[in-house]
């Protein structure tokens, strides 16, 4: 990833609707280092493949600017963006074999024949195929088929490539596989990645930085362990990763933390994230940072519990409990050291450090 702070993708001031009246995209300012992985995740209809496609020049900003090194391409047809770009469906020419189909993209180009087969060489050995060349997509099984397509997003050399879902159609080992692999290319290439999914494992996974979209806005831009250790709203921190809901409200704050009154648990020490004084508030606490039967004393946050589910998951075991009014309340438990002898409807203590409890709001 560049260190640098250029803006080398600038979304500015930029609103899109379909109708005139309901905005899709909600007054975006983004900017995207050169050489940066950038990912937009979101549920559907958050507004980040519509992002996506103003960018590649496939849909039209209703207002706002989009420049691309440090010139305005608004008014730019698709072709002569210089962008490459990957699709769920590959969108391979079946007619054609797969150099073939590396070769479309140079053609247009009007790149000579000769050089034409050394970027093509150059881009089938790097997606590790270089023995397929010859076959048509139909002959190849789907994670090939997809390798394809980002050998040909990559073969014309662009310093901008767009993802749009391209590991939807995998199964799950082959979509883990892809994502290292992906990731290794960008490494290898330099290459600025604006990647879209709603999958917030594969944007942990292969990101630089993460733009968490909802309801046609940014709600939080951050690298993965910021996103998953510091989120900023209730929104985030459900979206990211596996989390624990305890509603309260705040009673007293004192500098960064706060004390929140749970009704029937009484209060929890927290950290205050953009919530202040009377506020009804949601806690956020991860699975992980969850310790059971603490000793008396060693944590400032410790409650009563009872056990109401056990699954054993291998590295760890995942304990449904309920606590502090949350009959859903999640532990992840490792088995390091052993299986933890808890049965169905036992009572435990469970405790946990005041900042890994974050103060959101209301959810």
């Amino acid at each position: 990833m560049a260190t640098g702070q250029d803006k080398y993708v600038q979304f500015i001031d930029i609103q899109k609707s379909y109708d005139g009246e309901t905005l899709v995209v909600k007054d975006l300012n983004l900017s995207i280092r050169r050489g940066e992985f950038l990912t937009m995740l979101g549920p559907s209809g958050s507004g980040k493949t519509t992002t996506l496609l103003m960018l590649a020049g496939f849909e039209v900003p209703t207002h706002g600017r989009i420049m691309l090194d440090g010139r305005p391409i608004d008014n730019m047809p698709p072709h002569k963006r210089n962008i490459g770009m990957v699709f769920q469906n590959y969108a391979l020419f079946p007619h054609m074999t797969v150099e073939e189909n590396l070769a479309f993209p140079l053609e247009v180009r009007k790149i000579p024949n000769a050089e034409q087969q050394t970027k093509i060489k150059r881009a089938l050995e790097m997606v590790k195929l270089a023995a397929f060349g010859k076959r048509r997509p139909g002959q190849l099984s789907g994670g090939q088929q997809q390798r394809v397509a980002v050998a040909r997003a990559l073969v014309f050399e662009p310093q901008l490539v767009l993802m749009d879902e391209p590991l939807g159609a995998l199964d799950k080992q082959l979509r883990e596989q892809m994502q290292l692999e992906i990731k290794h290319i960008h490494h290898d290439l330099g290459v600025t990645i604006v990647y879209v999914t709603h999958d917030q494992s594969e944007a942990l996974t292969m990101s630089d930085r993460i733009a968490v979209f909802n309801d046609g806005e940014i709600q939080q831009l951050a690298t993965p362990g910021d996103l998953y250790e510091q989120p900023q709203n209730s929104f985030v921190a459900q979206f990211i990763g596996e989390n624990n809901k305890i509603r309260g409200k705040i009673v007293a704050v004192n500098g960064t933390g706060c004390q929140v009154e749970v009704p029937g648990a009484g209060n929890v020490q927290a950290l205050a994230v953009k919530v202040g004084m009377g506020d009804a508030t949601t806690l956020s606490l991860r699975p992980e940072r969850v310790r059971v039967n603490p000793a008396p004393g060693t944590l400032p946050n410790i409650f009563s519990g009872k056990v109401e589910e056990l699954i054993y998951l291998g590295d760890h075991t995942r304990v449904r409990a309920s606590v502090c009014g949350n009959n859903d309340f999640v532990i992840k438990v490792p088995n390091a050291e052993g299986v933890p002898a808890l049965s169905p409807g036992a009572a435990i203590s469970v405790g946990w450090k005041t900042e890994d409890c974050r103060a959101l709001d209301a959810f």
